[in-house]
C-alpha cells in the first residue's frame, strides 16, 4: 500500500495511470486457504459426490510457490498449527466457519527426497496421522498396505522401520497393531480365522476370491470397485501409489462420529524434481486417487499439472484436470492481478520468477490499458532484480522519478542496483558482518569455512551468525551450502556509496584469499577421495576469481585443469567473459583455453581450433598448460579430417615428454590406424598403458579387422578399467564402442549394448560419441527399414557439429547395408562417395573394407596394411554380410 500512495504523490495527473497492488500479506495466504478449503468439505459433503469417480476434475489442491527462503514453510506450518486448535491460529486470521472435523498432515518432502524410499515416507506418514485421530483400521488399505509391506520389506518389522526412518511419533505405535487388526477384520468377514496370522498373500488371495464372488461381508469392508484388482497386482512401488484410491474409499466409509477430513501439506515440493518426474507422477497420483482429502502445496515453482505439454509424463494433465491450478489466459494485454475469489488454486509468495517479475511489472502501472513500463525496460528490471520484491519497487519508484523530470525512461537506466537496498542490509549488521558480507559477496555459493577463510578470519563464529539471516539461502544438499540472494550480492559488489566501502585492492586481496581457500579444499578433498563434483565446482569459482580479479598466482589451478580434461566430461565451467577483448592476462588466457576445450562438444571443430589458436598467439598461458592447447588443437585438427595438422601438433606435445606425452602417442598411434598402417598402430599399444587408453586403441584396431571377439575383449577390458578409475567419460566411451564392435556382427546384443551406451553418455557432453552411437543403431539396423533416410538426417547433424571423421561412419554403414540387402549400383554409389572421402589417405581402408562386405575386387593397389593379411579380413567382413542375411531370412 505504501508504494501505491508514493505512486498517487508521483504526479500532478493521478489519473493519468492506474496503480495496481502486487502483494499480500500472510492473513490473504490463509483466506485463500481456508475458503478452497470451506469449498472442498461442501463439495465432499454433497451427496453427488463420488469417491471412485476417476473422470471428475480436481480442485481438492492449494499451491503457494515462490524462491527459497520468503516463508513458505513458515506459511505451511502455521496452517498446520491454525487447523489443528484454535488457540495457535495467529490473531490476525480470521476464525474458519466450517464445524467439521479436519486432520492436518504436514509432510516435508524435503527429507522424503533424501531417502531411498521417498513414496513410502509420504504413504506411511499419512497412515500414522490417521492411526492416532481414528483410532480404528482402514481394512481394505491396510490389508494392502501388509501385503506391499511384506513383499517389499520381507522380515522387517513395519514399526522397527519406522523407528529406523524417523517416522516415529505420538503414534507411531499404533499402526502396526491397527494393521494387524485390520487383517483380523478381513479374516472374520470371511470366516477364516485362520488367516490372521499367516502371510499377507495367502490373505490377499482369499478377499480377492471373495470380493470376486460378490461375498456380501467382504464388500462391506472393501467394496471399492478396482480392490480386486489392485491386490492381485504384483505388491511393488507402482501398485503402492494406486492404494491411496483404497484410503479414500475407506475414509469414505467411516460412521458419521468418526468421519474427519485429512488436509495434507506437502512442504519443498521443489526437492521431488527429477529429470523424469517419477516422484513428481506418484504424489500427483495420491492426490488425484485422494479426492476427498485436501492437499496444500508449497514449492519453489509453479505446480505444472495443468500443463497439456507434460501429457505423458504425468498421469492427468491439462486444464480440464486441474482447473484450479491452469495459468492465466496468455491472450491478456496486461496480466491480470490474481482474484481470490475466481477460483484458482495456484499463488505466488515472496520473491517471483522471471515471469512473474514481468507479470508484476506490466500490470503495477498502467495506462488506457496497456502496461506504462515498455517491455524492454521490464526486462531490464527483471534480470537485475533476481526476482527480489523490494528491487522491483524500487524501481517502479525510478521509472516515476525519470518520468518527473521530463524525460523518457529508457532499459540503460535500470542496468543498476539501489543504494537503499544495500542500505537495508547493511543496516543492521556489525563492521565486522559488513566485512564478511562483501567476502562471501565474491562467491557464488560457501560454507562455513570458505566464508572464514575469504574474509581472513581466524573463527567461523561470526560466519554462522551471517547464514542464520534471512539475506542467506541455504540448501543443505549443496556442496556449498549457503549464497547470497543475488540481487543483494550485485548491490553489495556495486556499492560506490557506503562510507566503509571496499577499494579495488581490498576486493583484490579478498578474492585472492577465496581462490587459495578453493584450492585448499579442491587439494584436500581429492586426496580423500577424487570428487568430479568438487573439482568443477571449484575450477567455477576459481576461473572467474582470476579472470575478473587479474590473480596471478595460478598454481591450483592448472593441476585442477589437467584433471578437468583428463575424463572427456566436458561440464561448463566458466561464465561468459566480460566484453570481448582478446585475453590479457594469463587468467584470461587459461579461463579461454578451458572453455574452448569445454565448449568444442557445442561448436564446430573449426571454431574450437581458431579459439585455441588464438590463445597460444597470446603468449600468455603458463608453460604446462601451452602443451594442453596444442595436443586439443591437434585433436580438433584430426576431428576436421586436417590430419597432417593433426600429426604435426602431435608430434610435437609427444616429443615435449610432458603431461601429455602418452596421450599425443596414443594419437599418434590412431592417425597411423587412419592412414591404414595397422602394424605400426599395434605396436605403439604395450607403450600407452592406462593413461594412453591402450585397450580403446587395441579395440578399433581389431574391429577394423572384423575381428569382433577380440575387439569385445579389448572395448570390455578398457571398460572395466575406466570402472576401476572412476572415469566416467572414458567408461561411456568405451561402451560406444562396444557397441560399434558387436553391431556387425549381432545386431540383438548391439541392442542392448546401444541402449547401455545411452544411458552411460546421458549428462556427459560427448558430442562425437553421442553422433557415432548413431551410427552403430544405423549398423544394427543393416538391411531393414529406413536407414538410408536415418543416413541423411544423420549427415546434417555431423555437419552441425563440424565433425567430418564421421562421414566416413555413415557410408561404412551404408555400405554394410546395401550389400546385406545386395542393392549393387547402390553399393557403387556408397563405394564411390567413400573413395572421395578418404581420397587425402585417412581411412581409405574404409574403402577397402566396402569391397570386402561385397565380395569386389579392390579397383587396384592399396596403402593398407593388415595386421593378419588381407585375405583374412576380406573373409571375415564378407562373413559378417553373409550372417546379416541369414539373421534377416534372405
Amino acid at each position: 500500500m505504501a508504494d501505491n500512495l508514493r505512486a498517487l504523490f508521483s504526479s500532478n495527473d493521478p489519473s493519468a495511470f492506474d496503480v495496481s497492488e502486487a502483494f499480500t500479506d500472510r492473513n490473504s495466504q490463509w483466506v485463500l486457504v481456508a475458503a478452497a478449503l470451506e469449498e472442498h468439505l461442501r463439495r465432499v459433503a454433497d451427496g453427488a459426490f463420488d469417491v471412485e469417480d476417476l473422470e471428475a476434475p480436481r480442485t481438492n489442491v492449494i499451491v503457494f510457490h515462490g524462491v527459497g527462503g520468503v516463508g513458505k514453510s513458515t506459511l505451511l506450518r502455521k496452517i498446520e498449527a491454525a487447523l489443528t486448535a484454535a488457540e495457535h491460529r495467529p490473531e490476525q486470521w480470521g476464525a474458519p466457519t466450517w464445524t467439521e472435523r479436519v486432520l492436518p498432515i504436514r509432510i516435508d518432502l524435503s527429507r522424503a527426497a533424501s531417502t531411498g524410499s521417498d513414496f513410502e515416507r509420504v504413504i506411511l506418514t499419512i497412515r500414522l496421522a490417521l492411526a492416532g485421530a481414528l483410532d480404528r483400521t482402514v481394512p481394505s488399505f491396510d490389508v494392502a498396505l501388509r501385503h506391499y509391506w511384506e513383499h517389499v520389506h520381507p522380515g522387517e518389522p513395519l514399526d522397527e522401520y519406522i523407528r529406523r526412518s524417523g517416522l516415529a511419533g505420538r503414534f507411531s505405535n499404533l499402526l502396526p497393531g491397527q494393521l494387524q487388526a485390520g487383517v483380523g477384520e478381513v479374516a472374520a468377514a470371511l470366516a477364516l480365522p485362520g488367516l490372521v496370522g499367516s502371510a499377507a498373500g495367502q490373505l490377499t488371495t482369499a478377499l480377492v476370491s471373495a470380493l470376486r464372488e460378490r461375498h456380501e461381508r467382504a464388500r462391506a469392508l472393501a467394496g471399492a470397485t478396482r480392490t480386486a484388482a489392485l491386490l492381485e497386482a504384483t505388491p511393488d512401488l507402482d501398485a503402492l501409489s494406486y492404494y491411496p484410491h483404497l484410503l479414500a474409499w475407506d475414509l469414505n466409509q467411516l460412521p458419521a462420529k468418526k468421519r474427519l477430513t485429512p488436509v495434507v501439506l506437502l512442504d519443498t515440493f521443489e526437492d521431488t524434481a527429477d529429470r523424469h518426474r517419477d516422484f513428481e507422477r506418484l504424489l500427483q497420483r495420491l492426490v488425484w486417487l485422494l479426492p476427498n482429502v485436501f492437499f496444500v502445496i508449497g514449492g519453489r515453482s509453479r505446480l505444472q499439472w495443468a500443463d497439456p505439454a507434460l501429457h505423458g509424463q504425468l498421469d492427468w494433465t491439462g486444464p480440464a484436470a486441474w482447473p484450479g491450478l491452469a495459468a492465466a489466459p496468455s491472450s491478456l494485454t496486461v496480466p491480470q492481478p490474481r482474484a481470490a475469489g475466481s477460483g484458482a488454486r495456484q499463488f505466488l509468495i515472496g520473491d517471483l520468477s522471471p515471469e512473474d517479475c514481468e507479470a508484476h511489472l506490466a500490470r503495477r502501472l498502467v495506462q488506457d490499458g496497456q502496461p506504462l513500463i515498455g517491455a524492454d525496460i521490464r526486462a531490464a528490471i527483471t534480470a537485475r532484480s533476481h526476482g527480489l520484491p523490494l528491487h522491483l519497487d524500487l524501481a517502479v519508484s525510478r521509472f516515476l522519478e525519470i518520468r518527473r523530470t521530463g524525460r523518457t525512461p529508457t532499459a540503460a537506466d535500470f542496468d543498476c542496483t539501489f543504494p537503499a537496498l544495500l542500505a537495508r542490509t547493511l543496516s543492521d549488521l556489525t563492521p565486522e558482518e559488513r566485512h564478511l558480507l562483501r567476502s562471501v559477496s565474491l562467491l557464488d555459493a560457501f560454507d562455513l569455512d570458505l566464508a572464514t577463510r575469504t574474509a581472513g578470519l581466524g573463527q567461523q563464529a561470526l560466519a554462522r551468525r551471517l547464514v542464520e539471516r534471512p539475506l542467506v539461502t541455504e540448501d543443505p544438499y549443496a556442496l556449498w551450502p549457503y549464497h547470497l540472494h543475488r540481487a543483494i550480492r550485485s548491490a553489495v559488489r556495486d556499492d560506490e556509496h557506503s562510507d566503509d566501502r571496499w577499494t579495488p585492492a581490498d576486493w583484490h586481496q579478498a578474492a585472492a584469499r577465496a581462490l587459495a581457500a578453493l584450492g585448499d579444499q579442491w587439494t584436500q578433498a581429492a586426496a580423500l577421495a577424487p570428487s568430479r563434483m568438487v573439482l568443477v565446482a571449484c575450477l567455477r569459482q576459481g576461473l572467474r576469481l582470476a579472470r575478473d580479479h587479474r590473480l596471478t598466482s595460478l598454481g591450483w589451478l592448472i593441476e585442477a585443469a589437467f584433471a578437468y580434461t583428463d575424463d572427456s566430461v566436458w561440464e561448463p565451467l566458466t561464465p561468459p567473459a566480460v566484453g570481448t577483448e582478446a585475453p590479457g592476462t594469463a587468467a584470461d588466457a587459461v579461463v579461454e583455453l578451458l572453455t574452448a576445450i569445454a565448449r568444442r562438444q557445442r561448436e564446430h571443430r573449426q571454431r574450437t581450433a581458431d579459439r585455441l589458436t588464438a590463445v597460444l598467439d597470446t603468449g600468455l598461458l603458463p608453460a604446462e598448460l601451452t602443451e594442453m592447447a596444442l595436443y586439443y588443437r591437434a585433436k580438433a585438427h584430426k576431428d576436421l579430417s586436417q590430419n597432417d595438422a593433426a600429426r604435426t601438433g602431435m608430434q610435437q606435445v609427444a616429443d615435449a615428454e610432458g603431461r601429455l606425452a602418452v596421450k599425443a602417442r596414443r594419437a599418434l598411434a590412431n592417425l597411423a590406424r587412419l592412414a591404414g598402417d595397422f602394424p605400426s598402430a599395434l605396436a605403439t599399444v604395450p607403450t600407452l598403458g592406462w593413461k594412453g587408453r591402450h585397450h580403446r586403441v587395441l579395440g578399433d584396431i581389431h574391429w577394423s579387422h572384423a575381428d569382433t571377439a577380440a575387439a569385445v575383449a579389448a572395448f570390455e577390458d578398457g571398460r572395466a578399467e575406466a570402472e576401476q578409475h572412476g572415469a566416467t567419460g572414458e567408461r561411456a566411451m568405451m561402451q560406444v564402442r562396444l557397441a560399434l564392435a558387436v553391431s556387425f556382427a549381432d545386431p540383438d546384443r548391439s541392442a542392448d549394448e546401444l541402449a547401455l551406451a545411452h544411458q552411460l553418455l546421458d549428462g556427459l557432453d560427448q558430442r562425437s560419441n553421442t553422433l557415432l552411437a548413431q551410427v552403430v543403431a544405423l549398423i544394427k539396423d543393416a538391411g531393414t527399414g529406413d536407414v538410408t533416410a536415418r543416413a541423411e538426417s544423420l549427415r546434417t547433424d555431423i555437419e552441425a557439429a563440424g565433425l567430418p571423421f564421421l562421414y566416413r561412419f555413415v557410408e561404412l554403414a551404408l555400405a554394410f547395408h546395401h550389400a546385406v540387402r545386395g542393392e549393387t549400383q547402390d553399393l557403387a554409389a556408397t563405394i564411390s562417395r567413400l573413395r572421395a572421402l578418404t581420397v587425402t589417405g585417412d581411412f581409405a581402408y574404409f574403402t577397402d573394407i566396402a569391397h570386402f562386405m561385397a565380395g569386389l575386387p579392390l579397383p587396384g593397389p592399396t596403402a593398407t596394411r593388415w595386421v593378419s593379411g588381407e585375405q583374412a579380413v576380406r573373409d571375415r567382413w564378407h562373413r559378417l554380410v553373409h550372417d546379416r542375411r541369414t539373421h534377416l531370412g534372405r
